[in-house]
């Protein structure tokens, strides 16, 4: 993901949003890679405490807001606005295919910001006049796609 991300975006000061955050590894990464701060979103407390303590262990604590929510609930009550967004949800998780429309219609996506959501193969991401699919990478049964809000200018 990183590597398809070097020539997209600059990870320097940018402002990461880590939704399903299960390991934090991409939010992690994000930060070693200049990112000034990560908001991990996971709805298991023990899952979050993990995060926190690898955080610590990195010396980047200040750098990382754990938040234990839903990630839907967390889309559609946020006011803040990410420069990069992932969201790795459970392969079975049903909504999968709305996060693209919730982000951009909250309006979590700034300016040439991006959304990159990891997903089974056989999910199809209905075309919206809110955002556009840039990119779709295939890894086996996973796939990764790349969104960007139409409010957005084009990468």
């Amino acid at each position: 993901i990183f590597n398809m991300l070097q020539n997209r975006l600059d990870l320097n000061g940018a402002s990461v949003l880590d939704l399903f955050a299960g390991s934090g590894s991409l939010g992690f990464e994000a930060l070693s890679r200049g990112a000034d701060d990560v908001v991990f979103v996971d709805d298991a407390a023990h899952v979050l405490d993990l995060i926190e303590k690898n955080a610590a262990i990195l010396g980047c604590t200040d750098q990382c807001h754990f938040i234990q929510a839903d990630a839907e609930r967390f889309v559609s009550s946020s006011r803040e606005e990410f420069d990069l967004i992932f969201a790795d949800p459970p392969y079975a998780f049903p909504g999968t295919i709305s996060i693209p429309e919730a982000v951009c219609e909250r309006k979590l996506l700034k300016k040439g910001g991006l959304l990159i959501i990891e997903h089974i193969r056989k999910a199809s991401f209905p075309s919206s006049p809110l955002f556009s699919m840039t990119e779709r990478r295939e890894f086996g049964n996973t796939h990764v796609s790349f969104f960007i809000s139409q409010s957005s200018d084009a990468l």
